[in-house]
């Protein structure tokens, strides 16, 4: 990937691991469990954005 859209990745990790953390009621010491759970979820969320926009397989004859 490069590097601006590693940028743009992390910034939407951050940006979810923040909201997660407030949902929780912001506690102390736990901001990995909130990282790990906001890259899983964003990660999750690209992965089915680019299966979306892929173009369809190409059918090869036999």
């Amino acid at each position: 990937m490069e590097q601006s859209g590693d940028i743009s990745l992390q910034d939407r990790i951050r940006e979810r691991a923040h909201r997660l953390w407030e949902q929780s009621g912001r506690p102390d010491g736990r901001e990995h469990e909130f990282w790990y759970q906001a890259e899983q979820e964003v990660r999750d969320m690209q992965e089915l954005h680019d299966q979306a926009t892929a173009p369809p397989p190409t059918m090869l004859p036999t």
